[in-house]
């Protein structure tokens, strides 16, 4: 999994076929073994997504709390489904599973931060911070620059 994470990062953020077949040739292992973690984990993305990647947690507590109220308010802010990217390719939608926040649901990510007990005013918010902030870098450009 952690050869995943780095092949994820250093791929534009998500597992090409090719790239799950390189990392099985490095590991020496059959493709299908690669491709059964990435596919079981909702972490790993199979296609490409957006600059800005909104990870809602949809497992019960969340649920219970109103996260599919914040996802369906997301769709229809950004006019894009869940798996689904804007136009722009600046966000990218997903539903996840537990992401350990339950106390505060519901919850979603973005790159490595958690916005917790979520109203549709705290994603209105949320979502226009990150439009103005443009090109977010994630943590694994942040290290290559340190680099």
């Amino acid at each position: 999994m952690p050869i995943l994470h780095i092949a994820q990062a250093e791929f534009d953020g998500w597992l090409s076929p090719e790239v799950m077949d390189y990392v099985a040739s490095i590991l020496r292992i059959q493709p299908i073994e690669v491709y059964e973690v990435a596919t079981f984990y909702t972490m790993f993305n199979l296609k490409p997504v957006g600059k800005c990647l909104i990870e809602v947690c949809h497992t019960g507590p969340c649920w219970l709390m109103g996260a599919e109220d914040v996802v369906r308010y997301i769709e229809k802010k950004l006019g894009i489904k869940n798996g689904e990217t804007t136009a722009d390719g600046m966000f990218t939608l997903k539903t996840v599973e537990c992401l350990a926040s339950c106390g505060t649901a519901p919850m979603m990510q973005i790159g490595e931060t958690y916005h917790e007990n979520l109203t549709l005013e705290k994603v209105d918010t949320i979502l226009e911070e990150h439009k103005n902030a443009g090109v977010r870098r994630t943590h694994w450009e942040k290290e290559k620059i340190k680099s």
